[in-house]
């Protein structure tokens, strides 16, 4: 029976003896004054009048004792320890009198041995899928364009997931030595399956023909055929430019951010409808729009993850803040789209560009 001072504890004792965590209680001079039975029929070397430290097999207190800060600070402490081939998590707390006195230290031992090798499991198997997505990240990022080696046309672009993979996608290639084609996509969601659709995008795409609308069309039945489910879908605007002409044919599927054309004295937004590109209907409707360009004109693509930004306020980026920053900046096409990066994430009050919550691609082509 446990008494500490002269005091009965035989009602508590027998409550601590029904649990199935260990319970013992330690003196000041780290002798153990009381088991419960749990502790006592698991381990035989732990019994009354044993030191603590001997009945794990040290010679001297613990370095990280517990107990003994327990006692110093009044407050419970917590920490872990192996005893044989198990591991506890220990809980030290301190015993009072009638006085408010510490008068001993009653330690509680958990047994969290399938718990650490559940957590360890966890790890392990945390760290194959993480490799996995930095795997799937080089590839996706392996997949936007390198560059476009035109003298008169330059190109830039940023491309900021919120995740390891993104949902936005961009291109640009050579169609033939005439054409150019771009366009700038937006996948429903995020994460693994938004790429997974990426993917798609890229390899089914027409990358042949001169009509946005057809290109977009074919897109359209290529997903229908692999049946895709309802709530999957992407937004697509597609540009085709002629190197001889200047002259930009488009049509958007559902993009709802437009491109944006300007230059010194000018500014205009290529609006266009058009259905995502889905199984919500049998037979979508695309249609060609086109614009001249001339020297000097710029042409902003972007995703709806920088104009959707929003501050303390509520309030959005927005596309008109957007026009704003494009038409006063008279900088490089890299320089600017950093710029314009920049100050989207301070009016979100976003300490970095790394805690955007929503994929963020922008890009610029430049008429020289």
């Amino acid at each position: 029976m446990l008494s500490i001072e002269g005091t009965d504890y035989s009602f508590l004792e027998q409550i601590i003896n029904g649990m199935s965590d260990w319970v013992r209680v330690i003196d000041f001079d780290n002798n153990i004054i009381f088991l419960n039975e749990s502790m006592s029929k698991a381990v035989d070397s732990i019994q009354t009048g044993v030191k603590c430290f001997e009945a794990v097999g040290r010679n001297e207190p613990c370095e990280n004792c517990t107990s003994r800060v327990a006692v110093f600070s009044g407050q419970r402490q917590e920490k872990e320890e192996i005893i044989g081939s198990k591991t506890f998590s220990v809980a030290s707390s301190p015993i009072r009198n009638d006085k408010g006195e510490i008068i001993a230290i009653v330690e509680v031992l958990r047994d969290i041995s399938s718990t650490k090798l559940l957590q360890k499991k966890i790890i392990e198997q945390n760290n194959k899928l993480q490799y996995s997505l930095d795997i799937a990240r080089k590839l996706q990022f392996s997949m936007l364009p390198k560059g476009l080696d035109e003298e008169n046309i330059g190109f830039s672009y940023v491309y900021k997931p919120c995740e390891a993979l993104s949902g936005d996608f961009i291109d640009i290639f050579k169609i033939d030595s005439r054409h150019i084609g771009l366009y700038i996509a937006d996948v429903s969601g995020h994460g693994v399956p938004a790429s997974m659709l990426t993917v798609f995008l890229r390899t089914a795409l027409n990358k042949k023909l001169l009509s946005p609308a057809l290109a977009l069309k074919e897109l359209y039945e290529a997903f229908n055929i692999s049946n895709f489910e309802k709530d999957l879908y992407i937004t697509v605007f597609y540009a085709v430019l002629d190197l001889y002409t200047l002259t930009l044919t488009f049509s958007n599927a559902g993009h709802s951010v437009c491109p944006i054309v300007f230059n010194d004295k000018k500014f205009d937004v290529l609006r266009s409808s058009g259905i995502p590109i889905s199984n919500w209907i049998d037979v979508p409707e695309y249609c060609d729009l086109k614009i001249d360009l001339l020297k000097g004109d710029r042409v902003f693509f972007y995703s709806d993850g920088i104009t959707d930004l929003r501050n303390n306020n509520s309030e959005h980026f927005s596309e008109k803040r957007l026009i704003e920053h494009l038409i006063k900046n008279k900088s490089s096409i890299d320089v600017v789209l950093n710029d314009i990066l920049i100050a989207a994430c301070n009016f979100a009050d976003l300490e970095s560009t790394s805690d955007i919550t929503d994929d963020i691609t922008i890009a610029m082509l430049e008429i020289k």
